[in-house]
């Protein structure tokens, strides 16, 4: 792991100290998972579930907030039966699905959700029209349930499909009364109300954390880097977390540690367990 600063490594003293009282939550592609060509096979790193369950032991409670639906997170991540696992411990899991709209956890064992917002219906009539000005037919679109999301990665420049198509669907959600979250060649389209931020806010006022950790990867998660660190300017030991790639770096300047991947992300929390463990 490498510190931004001297302050990143201080910031990480003072959260060891403050472990036992801290929730420590993670975005899952890219900082669980590994990106890949096809989302529906990003499966959780296989070593991340036994990491997970140790984290619990040092910590107040473990958290995803991904934009992913819960059941299929549910699913790629195994997290039902690390919950199990977790909540054996005495602590708990928890899983907000779809930016905050979705949620679950080890001890409600049910995934509760809103309806679809309202334009959406309208958005996807209008979408293959905005694809084909856009050169990007062949894009595939991902139905989420309460959000569409967009995927250049399998076309072939990614890149250039992806400054093609943002400014078109962006309009395309405004006039629909949506939202655009755009991410690592792939743009989301969903409903206003709710992002990562205000999931991690609703972990601080649920658990009466003392301490908070977030670890992600993509412009998804500067909401929930922005709500860290409005509780850093509170007071409250704080650790913002990038897992770095090639691709999107994006979160660098917001970090106190950046870490390459997941592999990272998880030689992070054991050495954070073993320093709990020992502080």
């Amino acid at each position: 792991m490498e510190f931004t600063s001297a302050d990143g490594q201080q910031k990480y003293a003072a959260f060891v100290r403050a472990a036992r009282r801290a929730v420590v939550a993670f975005d899952f592609d890219g900082t669980l998972s590994p990106i890949v060509d096809d989302p529906e096979q990003a499966h959780i790193h296989p070593d991340a579930g036994e990491v997970l369950v140790d984290l619990a032991d040092v910590v107040a409670a473990v958290a995803v907030i991904t934009g992913r639906p819960a059941r299929q997170a549910l699913d790629l991540g195994g997290l039902e039966e690390v919950g199990n696992a977790i909540g054996d411990a005495g602590k708990e899991l928890y899983l907000f699905g779809q930016y905050g709209n979705e949620r679950w956890s080890s001890t409600q064992h049910r995934i509760v959700s809103p309806r679809p917002p309202h334009g959406l219906a309208t958005f996807l009539r209008d979408l293959p029209r905005a694809l084909r000005n856009a050169d990007a037919a062949d894009a595939w679109v991902e139905d989420k349930g309460l959000a569409h999301a967009v995927h250049t990665r399998r076309l072939p420049d990614p890149d250039a499909a992806f400054t093609r198509l943002l400014p078109p669907l962006r309009e395309l959600a405004q006039r629909n009364g949506l939202v655009l979250e755009p991410g690592r060649h792939v743009i989301e389209v969903r409903s206003p109300g709710m992002d990562k931020g205000k999931a991690v806010e609703r972990l601080v006022a649920e658990t009466g954390a003392g301490g908070f950790l977030f670890a992600g990867d993509d412009l998804g998660d500067v909401e929930a880097f922005e709500a860290v660190q409005r509780l850093a300017k509170d007071g409250m030991p704080t650790l913002l977390v990038c897992s770095a790639s090639a691709e999107e770096s994006a979160l660098v300047p917001l970090s106190d540690v950046v870490v390459h991947g997941p592999d990272g992300v998880l030689e992070l929390l054991r050495t954070l367990i073993a320093d709990a463990r020992s502080s």
